[in-house]
């Protein structure tokens, strides 16, 4: 997997498995290509949206080198790590949320809602790759956008949210047919049927129930 800087470096991170090794014992290759003007200098600089592409990419090797042990299936585990930072724990793999600086924090990571609506992208990105797939189609040309808009009145929500999905080219039918499976993939129906949430609130380290309430989710 290759990435170009802006500053014209090619980084190309890979992995590394001894054959017949336990999968702890392999490593993730970064390897920083270089110019004949330059050689011997590993640097690389990097913009922050690069090193946010490179890490994704380091991260994306490292768990293929060693995968992590799966944690629990329907559980998702939430801390405090600074100010309005949280760390979002999901079998093993780990996600952060933030604030934008105009709400108090420090922007570090997508907000709880943007995370929700990355949710519904992502989950119709999903439906129609497989789609794609099952059709012989490529997916190179496949992208997802979703624009949202938050309600200008109370309770604080997510009032309207626009996908647009941008395909390879597909006859009419073909196209018609995606347009039925993206509309049904299982955020999006869940938000059709919305889920009943039960909200607990306890002391902490208090195993016993102190404060139980349903949310309505209308």
């Amino acid at each position: 997997m290759k990435m170009t800087t802006r500053c014209g470096r090619t980084l190309n991170v890979t992995r590394f498995a001894p054959r017949g090794l336990p999968a702890p014992m392999g490593r993730v290759v970064l390897d920083t290509a270089f110019a004949s003007h330059d050689e011997g200098e590993l640097w690389a600089s990097l913009t922050p949206e690069e090193a946010r592409r490179l890490a994704g990419l380091l991260l994306f090797q490292a768990a293929a080198v060693d995968p992590r042990p799966a944690g629990p299936t329907g559980v998702v585990d939430v801390d405090p790590v600074a100010g309005d930072a949280y760390e979002i724990r999901v079998r093993g793999h780990v996600l952060t949320v933030d604030q934008p600086p105009a709400d108090g924090g420090d922007d570090t990571a997508p907000t709880p809602v943007e995370l929700f609506v990355a949710a519904v992208a992502s989950c119709a990105a999903h439906y129609a790759g497989r789609f794609l797939d099952r059709h012989g189609v490529g997916r190179s040309s496949l992208s997802v956008r979703a624009e949202y808009r938050m309600a200008d009145d109370r309770p604080a929500r997510v009032a309207a949210l626009a996908l647009t999905v941008r395909a390879p080219v597909l006859e009419p039918r073909q196209l018609a047919a995606l347009r039925a499976v993206v509309s049904h993939c299982t955020v999006a129906n869940t938000l059709a049927r919305a889920p009943r949430i039960d909200l607990e609130v306890r002391e902490a380290g208090d195993h016993e129930m102190t404060g139980r309430t349903q949310v309505d989710t209308g």
